[in-house]
């Protein structure tokens, strides 16, 4: 644990929003340091969500072993506090067995927790998370915000009106009378350096439409044929982009363009949240680059430097 205490080592973190080319740029840093990537999207934690969640292949994971991916099946809920116990996990290993750790990844939820520490909030209460999603569906989404706002406006803007956040932040808040910004975080178990890949939006555009085509071309109908029996029991995986849209194509609900051009809208806004999160990474803590492909050189120099400090 030497190597992990010291006050002069990082973790390197490659963040970037989606269809950004963080993947391609990992790799190709592994070709001159010994490295593993520690994954940080929360949808590749997904056994079978494989062609629509852009996840590495075979041959790449072959080349450079990945962690933190295929770890659960769809049908059971994987948490942010499921996350970085699996990723702090990775990352020790990597270290203990003298290699480098490279957390790659956009999910910015999960990148949060791994820097500043897991908020101090109860694990869930499925129980009462279930009645919520009740409450939810006969007063609405508009109403649960607003109890959240009574007691903290960032809170609720912090769910950007997702109905699972807003789910959570509700629970917390009735089971403890404190907002989940309220309760103290733990203190994370390693420090971080990141770089972030951020690419205009017309550059994200073309590329994300670009990538859907590729996932189509390379067999997602036939990857959301085989998950269909499962979908409606999954909990988290459910919000994966894409598959609910090609399952209603299959089962004969809208035509095959209008699945896709539903999953490149909706890419497209994830993408757009992607980059408002990272362009708010302190600037102390990041190295803001456009492309992965246009600065392999500056991101080789920029892991060396951090692999180097001690």
């Amino acid at each position: 644990m030497a190597i992990v205490t010291d006050a002069g080592r990082r973790i390197a973190v490659l963040a970037a929003p989606t269809a950004a080319g963080k993947t391609a740029a990992a790799m190709a840093m592994a070709r001159s340091t010994p490295l593993e990537i520690v994954s940080a999207d929360a949808m590749q934690v997904y056994r079978g969500l494989d062609i629509g969640t852009a996840k590495p292949g075979p041959l790449e994971q072959v080349r450079v072993r990945h962690h933190v991916i295929d770890v659960v099946a769809p049908t059971v809920a994987f948490s942010v506090a499921d996350y970085v116990r699996h990723a702090e996990a990775a990352i020790e290993d990597v270290l203990e067995r003298g290699l480098v750790p490279l957390v790659v990844g956009g999910t910015g939820l999960y990148l949060r927790a791994l820097a500043e520490g897991l908020p101090g909030t109860p694990s869930a209460d499925r129980t009462l998370q279930a009645e919520l999603a009740l409450e939810l569906e006969a007063r609405g989404l508009a109403a649960l915000l607003e109890e959240i706002a009574r007691a903290s406006p960032a809170d609720a803007a912090r769910t950007q009106r997702n109905p699972r956040r807003v789910l959570r932040a509700l629970e917390i808040l009735r089971r403890t009378g404190r907002p989940a910004s309220a309760h103290p975080r733990r203190p994370p178990r390693f420090r971080y350096a990141s770089a972030v890949l951020l690419p205009d939006q017309a550059t994200l555009e073309t590329r994300v439409r670009a990538r859907t085509r590729r996932m189509i071309d390379g067999g997602w109908l036939d990857e959301v044929r085989s998950l269909m029996p499962t979908m409606p029991r999954w909990p988290t995986a459910s919000q994966a982009i894409g598959y609910e849209d090609l399952r209603r194509h299959l089962q004969g609900e809208c035509t095959l363009e209008e699945a896709v051009a539903r999953i490149e809208t909706a890419t497209l806004r994830y993408a757009k949240r992607q980059r408002t999160w990272f362009r708010r990474t302190p600037s102390d803590a990041a190295r803001w680059l456009g492309t992965g492909e246009g600065h392999l050189d500056d991101l080789d120099a920029w892991l060396r430097a951090r692999v180097g400090r001690r």
